[in-house]
């Protein structure tokens, strides 16, 4: 549901400023370009930045600016039950995946990147972080993964699950990974969605792989589609070229269907806003679901060591209405594809301007 201009604005505001909560599941470091708090925002999933002197305040389940309840109804996700649980062998659920909004179990299958070095790494990314730091595993295993997806459906209602992986050396970048894994939960947890995400892989036939495995649909992000931006924030993933991108896309869709197929694009990359959403049109054209997202530099990212900000929550305002108008007059909904990041909406404020 559309929460109109001026609720709109408020969310950009928030989704930049943060606010002032304890919320017990929070992101701190990882693939990707986020360090938020967990939140139910109207019932919806969010992730907002915990900032302790933002002028939002969230008490008694309302967000407050100013001393003015602002009539939004908030409350942080719970610590799911099964970060208490350990494998076996002694490893803690929580290293092998995480809740992401109130409902989304997530995890990265692969912790390493071959793309994480000082020279190609991406700017926005810190996804070996998280693994130096001891919060995860290098690898999960199909095995694994079962386990704890059993365990996080069955003990806190999880809904759908997001798969996602470091670049690998093979041609299939990971994605072989993935079709194993994806196998492995459902024959734990039969009919739950799953979104895999990866890079365009050399053999595009991969991708049949891994939509007969199970998997709902599918993430292929390439975060910006100008290359003097992706040279700059992608030095190593932007040898990808924009042409492959376009066939892996055109092949997920193919296989997947439209609207089953998503690519962030980031907004605060510098990216001519004008440029930004007519790329995004093209991408809806292609039946690909542009998730546009505020670029929030996490702790341990090149970005953050740069001092870089996140963008003015107009810009954020006004790129994401814009994007959601193409949305909707395409018919093309987050919340349809299923599985995945456009389907939970939490880092994007797409869901909230009706898309």
């Amino acid at each position: 549901m559309s929460v109109g201009t001026e609720g709109l604005a408020t969310r950009a505001e928030m989704a930049v400023y943060g606010v002032q909560v304890d919320a017990p599941v929070r992101r701190s470091k990882g693939a990707g370009p986020s360090d938020d708090g967990h939140l139910v925002i109207d019932g919806a999933n969010a992730t907002l930045p915990i900032v302790a002197n933002s002028p939002y305040q969230v008490r008694d389940g309302s967000v407050f600016r100013n001393g003015l309840n602002l009539g939004l109804s908030v409350e942080p996700v719970r610590r799911p039950r099964f970060y208490d649980l350990t494998t076996a062998d002694g490893i803690p659920y929580q290293q092998i995946a995480l809740l992401h909004g109130k409902d989304v179990l997530a995890t990265t299958v692969v912790q390493t990147c071959i793309r994480y070095d000082e020279a190609t790494r991406c700017r926005f990314c810190s996804i070996e972080e998280s693994l130096r730091a001891g919060a995860t595993i290098a690898a999960k295993t199909p095995a694994q993964l079962a386990e704890v997806a059993e365990a996080a459906v069955r003990l806190d209602g999880v809904t759908q699950m997001v798969m996602t992986t470091g670049t690998t050396t093979g041609p299939d970048r990971g994605a072989r990974n993935l079709v194993r894994s994806v196998r492995a939960v459902l024959a734990a947890v039969p009919g739950l969605p799953i979104q895999v995400q990866i890079e365009p892989p050399d053999d595009l036939r991969v991708l049949a792989d891994l939509r007969g495995a199970g998997a709902t649909s599918i993430g292929i992000h390439v975060e910006s589609l100008d290359d003097t931006v992706r040279r700059r924030w992608m030095p190593g993933k932007s040898t990808v070229t924009l042409t492959e991108y376009e066939d892996a896309w055109a092949e997920a869709v193919r296989v997947f269907g439209r609207n089953r197929v998503s690519t962030y694009l980031l907004i605060g990359l510098g990216e001519d806003p004008d440029e930004l959403i007519a790329g995004a049109g093209r991408l809806i054209e292609r039946g690909v679901y542009p998730f546009v997202v505020p670029l929030r530099p996490m702790l341990g990212t090149l970005a953050r060591a740069d001092g870089v900000k996140p963008p003015h929550p107009d810009l954020v305002r006004d790129i994401t209405s814009r994007v959601a108008a193409l949305l909707a007059a395409a018919g093309m909904r987050g919340t349809d594809q299923g599985a995945g990041c456009a389907a939970c909406g939490a880092c994007s404020l797409l869901s909230a301007a009706g898309s």
